[in-house]
């Protein structure tokens, strides 16, 4: 084996997200999915609703754009106040640790030795470790073991935001367009296996980029969507008929 290999042997598991990579990963992850489930389920329930009152297609159309642009507009809006609040929270954790390690240094690299101990290395390792890390950067080296945060990787509400919005807007336009582009006979159970069938697509999404087992995602999309497309139905024919 020659020098430069020991001194650079790669990555051990080039495929393995780690912890800055799957944070961010999964923080957009969450906004993305849950956008879009939203806007698949909740239009899909409205326009159906509307449906079993045997609306038109124009009257399908005005509910299902008025159900997109409020709901992925809601979405935004509390995924941006949602992050913000993290966001704020995790600045308000760093600016305290630079306080404490400008005023106290050295009671903070005893903290950290005592971190690094508390996980299994020897009083003296711990000790080295934690003198090396703060040497080369003290904040980062206490906010990821003492706080979890990677001071260079805040979450940004401006992203989830914006990721939520136009993941909603996305799920929302299928239901939109299956139940107002069919012929009025056909369109209720055209919308129906539309949603569902995107159900599955984005379950079995989330669940394969999280790395969990897919089956349980989709069933949980398939059945919450279901039961929501079945009780709007329901309640928008009992309407329709008591109209009549």
């Amino acid at each position: 084996m020659t020098a430069s290999q020991q001194q650079d042997p790669g990555p051990a598991h080039p495929g393995e997200a780690h912890a800055g990579a799957l944070g961010g990963r999964l923080n957009w992850l969450r906004a993305a999915v849950l956008g879009a489930n939203d806007g698949v389920v909740s239009t899909a329930g409205l326009v159906v609703g509307v449906a079993g009152a045997n609306s038109t297609s124009a009257e399908l159309l005005t509910a299902g754009l008025a159900g997109l642009l409020a709901g992925s507009l809601s979405m935004a809006a509390g995924e941006y106040v949602s992050v913000s609040t993290q966001r704020d929270a995790e600045q308000a954790a760093l600016a305290q640790e630079r306080r404490e390690l400008r005023l106290t240094p050295e009671a903070e690299l005893a903290e950290l030795a005592g971190m690094y101990e508390a996980k299994g290395l020897d009083a003296e390792l711990a000790r080295r470790v934690a003198v090396q890390l703060t040497a080369h950067d003290a904040l980062a080296a206490h906010a990821e073991t003492e706080l979890g945060i990677d001071p260079d990787e805040l979450t940004n509400p401006w992203h989830a935001a914006w990721a939520s919005f136009l993941a909603f807007t996305v799920g929302a336009l299928l239901p939109l367009l299956a139940i107002v582009l069919p012929p009025p006979n056909h369109r209720v159970w055209i919308t129906v296996v539309a949603v569902l069938a995107a159900l599955v697509v984005t379950g079995a999404a989330s669940a394969r980029l999280g790395g969990a087992d897919p089956r349980r995602a989709v069933l949980r999309n398939v059945l919450g969507g279901g039961i929501a497309m079945a009780v709007t139905y329901a309640v928008g024919s009992i309407l329709g008929a008591s109209t009549d």
